[in-house]
């Protein structure tokens, strides 16, 4: 079916009018920008059979619908950009305890018992960094460095 003619030419679809197949399409660009709509849409309608024209109600229901997937769009962008930066301050959030908990090695520190009972104080000897939290090795007890409520320098031997 013919939908126009240009020059004797008849031409059955868009593509047909600006020269490039589907595939060809695909190849030259994988994202399509408001302009290239814009001109699509014009073609479309400078194109169109004089006798059967196209419904305008169609037009500005195309055109808010890109709106709506270019918006679509950036808000994904947005996201993205968000979790990345999301990560990398988890990132740095674990380093500063890493680096936290190692500056206690050789202080006093008092932490909540693991087990339950009273505090504990001693001097920290290691930090272990495998969990979600820095683990503080104090005496024969491991302490979660979050457990931790009061450091201080250790006694200087006399």
């Amino acid at each position: 079916m013919t939908t126009g003619a240009v020059g004797g030419s008849g031409y059955t679809n868009i593509n047909d009018v600006l020269g490039k197949t589907n595939q060809e399409a695909a190849k030259s660009s994988n994202k399509l920008d408001q302009d290239t709509f814009l001109k699509l849409l014009v073609a479309q309608m400078k194109y169109q059979d004089p006798s059967n024209p196209a419904d305008a109600t169609q037009f500005l229901t195309q055109t808010a619908q890109f709106t709506q997937v270019e918006k679509l769009g950036a808000i994904a962008d947005s996201v993205a950009k968000l979790d990345t930066l999301a990560s990398g301050q988890a990132s740095m959030l674990q380093s500063q305890l890493m680096l936290g908990a190692s500056n206690l090695i050789g202080k006093t520190v008092t932490a909540k018992d693991p087990a339950g009972g009273a505090d504990i104080t001693g001097v920290v000897t290691s930090a272990t960094f495998g969990g979600s939290t820095p683990t503080l090795k104090i005496g024969d007890k491991d302490v979660a460095l979050s457990d931790v409520k009061d450091v201080r320098q250790a006694a200087k031997p006399s």
